[in-house]
């Protein structure tokens, strides 16, 4: 997959359990499965998925960038309902990465350096960042944005 000219970063917030179940069926979810957040993401934009926990309200932490993928085409779509819940996804190409902690980036990071209340944007569940950014945290996750081919 070659880079599209107008690619955007991403950073979703879920937790860990929840970042592995879109991986393993190929999707991305955000703020609960709300429409408009997924909207501002577009095909080829790159999104890493930053986890503050391991489960959904749990009291472990996690605290690291647990998956990174390129959003492919078509909008966002809501699946076969699962009881009263009804999401709204993106589908993914989940790249093959290794968790990589934030505490060491925070003061690399262009949105974190500096701050110390570093961890209120994730509070939106979804921001963009830098293109300088991105290719930190792939880089640390054992991925870089130059292997990317069609």
């Amino acid at each position: 997959m070659t880079l599209h000219p107008t690619v955007q970063n991403w950073i979703a917030v879920a937790s860990a359990e929840h970042v592995r179940r879109g991986r393993a069926a190929g999707f991305m979810q955000v703020c609960h499965g709300k429409t408009a957040p997924l909207r501002r993401v577009h095909p080829h934009d790159r999104v890493a998925y930053y986890s503050p926990t391991i489960e959904f309200r749990g009291s472990d932490k996690c605290r690291a960038f647990t998956a990174l993928g390129i959003v492919c085409d078509g909008p966002p779509y809501r699946p076969a309902a699962e009881g009263d819940f009804s999401p709204y996804r993106r589908d993914v190409r989940w790249l093959e990465a290794r968790d990589a902690p934030i505490t060491p980036l925070l003061d690399a990071l262009e949105f974190s350096a500096g701050r110390r209340n570093w961890g209120y944007q994730f509070r939106f569940g979804l921001f963009r960042i830098s293109e300088r950014d991105m290719r930190k945290q792939w880089a640390l996750s054992g991925f870089r944005i130059e292997h990317l081919r069609d």
